[in-house]
């Protein structure tokens, strides 16, 4: 029994060591990737409020649109479908599909009519909802910027296509197997979220670490799965390979089979589009939502079905993981109905469902505001343990490095050094960056998006450079005495650019601006923080007990002490 036990003991100790190698290198080496990958993705969170202080001269538009009483537009609901109808027939008799959006949810706003065009790009055009007339272009008022959604884009493919899509998607099955590793390796994982030893140097880190680890652990294993099941077809492709052709053409059939089920081909045998306002009469009625917008499939032909589509409310998108809104599909020929989905409910049984629900935990879309400021808060803790993870390593190795890569292991250690203060504080400076351009940039400039996100990358890329010629310590320190000026002095530089202000802003009601500018002040607190504390001497404490630079067995492996 004793050789057994004590196998046993020896079984599960060289396991965890295993997972605890796997856990630390893993880790260290999707560390700064995932790192930039959480970041963006917090700030995503807030995209709509982003790109609402990036563009600053829509604000009285916005502010105009929102209080504008219904009606304001003039025209009735079966004036402005007619004028649609009458529109597409005259303009674009040939297009395979019609899209009428008659109005806004209270019934005001203009008329917008969509379509494909030869080469299957989505037009669109505005018609005057009292005459049916074209509108001339809306002429350009806000400044060329991609605002918040450059962080949807960098934290979901980097701003690089299908290439960037794939390099996140590794980087976030190698943070799966560092969150699984990283809970096998730390025995006392739910204890050490209770203990944290302020001013211990490595341990203080450890703790830092852990805690963040454990406290967004639920978290961090739910938007990495969801992360990757809702990229699942272009990660595992072969299954829509099987049944549908390669190529454009195959991808065309397969999300055609998926969005829609059953649609017959054109008959050839040509019949006039119906009045519509019946259909949206009775959509509506089903559907229990005022009509968004009214699809016409196969127009001019005998087979052509019209759908009606209804608008979300936000209160009800609060009850609900799904965000589909309601649809009427009926026959333009018989007006017969065809198929009722009322809202949140999903096409495609159970599978369509999951994934949809995936879909909505991972980006959000559901729970109002109290819930955006959790995924925030969670979001800047996953990030933490993956600057504290980053740092740890170094702390760890400075002057106990094992020379894991011989000769090369201290130039190899002082890239590390150099990788982690730009992955982490560089990133920050970059984001920063991103608003301080958005404000310093000419308007009139061509392509002034694209001088925005090279603002990004360049301040990323001269972060890493400054890393690489500083001494690391001097390095930290530069870069967040940086962070923490561009951060405290934005509203500064929006008040002096735009003439506005945060006391502006929230006398207004103008909350989106305002939280924007107040988080980035709050942001430089937290550098300043930083700064100071690591601005302060420390005092080495040795125990009478322990040999400097001797660490116990588990601290070595890594694990809580």
């Amino acid at each position: 029994m004793g050789t057994t036990a004590s196998g046993r003991g020896a079984g599960q100790g060289r396991f965890r060591q295993a997972q605890a190698w796997l856990h630390t290198w893993c880790g260290l080496w999707f560390s700064w990737l995932l790192f930039a990958i959480f970041l963006t993705g917090t700030l995503a969170v807030f995209e709509e409020p982003i790109s609402h202080w990036m563009t600053p001269e829509h604000h009285a538009e916005e502010a105009a649109a929102r209080h504008a009483a219904p009606g304001d537009s003039g025209g009735t609901m079966a004036q402005r479908l007619a004028w649609g109808l009458a529109y597409m027939e005259q303009h674009h008799p040939g297009a395979e599909m019609w899209e009428l959006w008659p109005a806004d949810a209270r019934g005001a706003g203009n008329l917008t009519v969509y379509w494909f065009d030869a080469a299957r790009a989505y037009a669109q055009a505005r018609l005057d909802p009292v005459t049916g007339e074209a509108l001339s272009a809306r002429p350009k008022t806000g400044r060329d910027t991609l605002g918040g959604h450059h962080f949807v884009d960098f934290h979901y493919r980097l701003h690089a296509g299908n290439v960037g899509l794939w390099l996140v998607g590794i980087a976030a099955l190698a943070m799966l197997v560092a969150l699984v590793s990283g809970v096998i390796t730390h025995r006392r994982i739910f204890q050490d979220f209770f203990t944290f030893r302020p001013r211990k140097g490595q341990r203080s880190w450890l703790d830092a670490h852990n805690a963040a680890g454990v406290l967004t652990l639920p978290f961090q294993l739910m938007i990495v799965y969801t992360g990757l099941a809702i990229s699942g077809v272009s990660f595992m492709p072969t299954g829509v390979h099987a049944f549908f052709c390669e190529g454009k053409d195959g991808v065309r059939a397969y999300y055609a089979a998926l969005n829609e089920p059953g649609k017959p081909a054109r008959s050839g045998q040509p019949m006039a589009v119906p009045d519509l306002e019946p259909f949206v009469q009775r959509g509506q009625q089903l559907m229990g939502q005022p009509v968004r917008a009214v699809v016409i499939e196969h127009p001019g032909d005998a087979q052509a079905r019209i759908g009606v589509y209804g608008w979300n409310d936000e209160e009800s998108l609060l009850r609900r993981l799904n965000e589909n809104s309601g649809m009427a599909l009926f026959s333009a020929a018989t007006g017969e109905l065809l198929q009722v989905r009322l809202p949140g409910q999903v096409d495609g049984g159970g599978a369509a469902l999951a994934k949809s629900v995936m879909g909505s935990l991972h980006t959000l879309k559901y729970g109002g505001l109290a819930l955006k400021w959790l995924y925030f808060l969670c979001g800047l803790a996953g990030s933490a343990m993956l600057a504290t993870g980053a740092v740890l390593f170094m702390v760890k190795r400075r002057s106990r490095h094992q020379g894991e890569f011989g000769r090369a292991t201290a130039r190899v250690y002082r890239w590390i050094e150099a990788l982690n203060v730009a992955a982490i504080a560089g990133l920050a400076l970059a984001c920063i960056g991103y608003l301080w351009a958005n404000r310093l940039l000419p308007l009139d400039l061509a392509h002034r998006h694209d001088g925005e996100l090279a603002v990004f990358f360049g301040l990323w890329l001269l972060a890493l450079m400054h890393g690489l010629c500083r001494p690391p310590v001097a390095a930290w320190k530069e870069q967040l005495a940086a962070l923490a000026a561009l951060c405290l002095l934005l509203p500064v530089l929006n008040g002096l650019s735009v003439g506005d202000h945060v006391l502006a802003q929230i006398d207004r009601g103008d909350w989106e601006s305002a939280g924007v500018e107040l988080v980035a002040l709050s942001f430089g607190v937290l550098a300043l923080l930083a700064l100071r504390a690591m601005s302060q001497p420390k005092v080495a404490r040795v125990p009478t007990h322990q040999k400097v630079g001797q660490l116990k067995p588990q601290e070595q492996r890594g694990e809580g002490v």
